[in-house]
């Protein structure tokens, strides 16, 4: 008895599951089913024993800094912030305890009071590196300086920008004033010439 054979495709199915998304579908699956945990981040204030302090005159000296945040706990570093071009002081500083505990305590009984007659800032930092010493602002201090309007004596008058650009303007006054000078001189010396022509001409005539 004859057996009967299925023709045999040799096309494959054009319908058929996909295998990549099949396997993008287990590796979300998986992803889905095992979360991986979410580690912490770590406060890099837990333990900081640095202070950043804010709001100095530019005339305070570190002398009198050290001797204020020493009633605090035994400072174990203290860096005044410098004027980027000139080296100046500029109007903060850091100050590093050996405990956290000593920075806590001067945030709460200095942070707030009075140096050389300015409420002074103070806020814990992850740490002084080489380099924050200088100010950030175009012309060298602190950015705080560039634009302010109001005038601190104690932090240099005017802002930096505001005075650049009002010696700026008055030294094209003075160029405007130049100008007009040099103008005047070279148009009365033709004048001169004129009447002087003018008067040569009358005296050919009476002659």
């Amino acid at each position: 008895m004859a057996t009967a054979f299925e023709p045999r495709s040799t096309v494959d199915r054009l319908d058929r599951p996909s295998a990549y998304f099949d396997g993008r579908r287990r590796r979300r699956d998986h992803r889905q089913r095992e979360p991986e945990p979410e580690v912490p981040a770590e406060d890099p204030l837990a333990d900081a024993a640095t202070l950043y302090v804010g709001n100095l005159s530019f005339y305070t000296t570190e002398e009198q800094v050290y001797e204020l945040f020493s009633k605090c706990g035994e400072i174990k570093r203290l860096i005044m912030g410098l004027d980027r071009f000139n080296k100046t002081p500029c109007g903060f500083c850091f100050v590093e305890y050996y405990t956290h505990q000593d920075a806590l305590d001067c945030m709460k009984y200095v942070g707030g009071t009075k140096l050389d007659e300015r409420i002074i800032r103070t806020d814990l930092d992850p740490g002084f590196e080489e380099g924050r010493q200088y100010g950030r602002g175009k012309s060298g201090g602190q950015v705080r300086d560039e634009y302010r309007d109001d005038y601190d004596e104690g932090r240099g008058g005017l802002g930096r920008a505001i005075q650049m650009e009002r010696e700026r303007e008055r030294e094209l006054e003075r160029e405007r004033e130049r100008r007009d000078r040099e103008r005047n001189r070279n148009g009365g010396g033709r004048d001169r010439e004129r009447e002087r022509d003018y008067r040569n001409d009358d005296y050919d005539d009476i002659r």
